[in-house]
């Protein structure tokens, strides 16, 4: 199942998603859309975390907040960057995913490393109250 999150009011109407796990991340790095950025803890195992931009909206002008909420969500959703305070997280167009016949399952590179940018290095802390009560979840079918 994939799983669907709003994001604050106050950082506007997006709609963040994920997989529910690597097999899921794998239908999710197929079928993404052009307007759909990735987020990833750098160096560690995590989540696979979206956000479907709006129209004519580019990744380098999402907002701090909105930064900010698929920061939260993809470190809450690594095993090891939930437990360390200092951790990178990258992201980039869905477009710029790589995966070829070689990589593991719902493991990716980039066709353009000039297109991946780091948002966070440093201690975070978690403000997730706002994701369980907007989250909803449905099968990959939805996200097509």
């Amino acid at each position: 199942m994939v799983l669907y999150f709003k994001a604050r009011p106050e950082v506007g109407d997006y709609t963040i998603f994920m997989g529910f796990d690597k097999f899921e991340n794998e239908e999710l790095i197929k079928y993404g859309f052009p307007e759909d950025v990735w987020f990833h803890v750098d160096k560690m195992s995590s989540a696979h975390v979206y956000v479907r931009l709006h129209k004519g909206q580019t990744f380098d002008n999402i907002s701090e907040g909105l930064l900010e909420d698929c920061c939260q969500l993809v470190k809450a959703n690594s095993i090891q960057g939930n437990k360390v305070n200092n951790i990178d997280v990258v992201y980039t167009p869905w477009s710029n995913l790589k995966k070829t016949a070689t990589m593991d399952v719902g493991q990716v590179g980039f066709h353009n490393s000039k297109m991946v940018r780091a948002y966070f290095s440093g201690s975070y802390h978690f403000q997730l109250g706002h994701y369980p009560s907007s989250m909803c979840d449905f099968g990959v079918d939805i996200f097509l």
